[in-house]
């Protein structure tokens, strides 16, 4: 009886490490294959302080990318915004970092409407609109604010939601820069 619940507890623990793969973006290389490249997909930007009109791919090719993924009316995306200033500051020559609204910019809501968040909150790089939701959809996104870093070969390295601090985000990026 013993070895029966000893091996229904590996089975679950296999389980659960092969859900946490998919949550988080792929394997570790360190217990198999990196995971799959992901399918850059074009963005339109928004013409913010730090940020310009015009568009953006992500993942950028041949470059590490940061994406964060926020809404005006997500109380925590406004509370993390002055550690993503502090990790772009840190970071921001480094990777591609942008900030991405899943909200139907030009339609739901204004474009000065998301301009006047962004300047209020002190918010200093680029910002584009996921107004399809494929860029969500590709990274996993399952809530705001989520984070995720990806390599410059457009693997994704990590990936979480909920408020971070600096640090975090930095520690997050850094291993899309090994």
């Amino acid at each position: 009886m013993r070895r029966r619940h000893l091996l229904a507890g590996l089975a679950s623990v296999g389980v659960l490490g092969g859900a946490g793969a998919v949550a988080t973006g792929g394997v570790p290389d360190a217990l198999g294959d990196a995971p799959e490249p992901v399918e850059p997909v074009t963005l339109d930007t928004v013409d913010a302080p730090g940020s310009r009109d015009g568009e953006v791919t992500i993942p950028a090719p041949d470059r590490p990318t940061f994406v964060d993924f926020f809404a005006t009316w997500c109380g925590p995306c406004a509370d993390q915004m002055p550690a993503l200033a502090e990790a772009h500051d840190r970071l921001g020559d480094e990777v591609l970092f942008v900030s991405v609204t899943t909200q139907n910019v030009g339609d739901v809501v204004s474009e000065e409407t998301i301009v006047d968040w962004w300047q209020k909150h002190d918010g200093d790089w680029l910002i584009a609109a996921d107004t399809s939701l494929e860029l969500f959809t590709r990274l996993g996104v399952d809530g705001f604010p989520s984070a995720r870093a990806i390599d410059a070969t457009g693997r994704i390295r990590w990936a979480d939601s909920g408020t971070h601090t600096a640090d975090e985000i930095v520690a997050g990026i850094d291993q899309a820069l090994d």
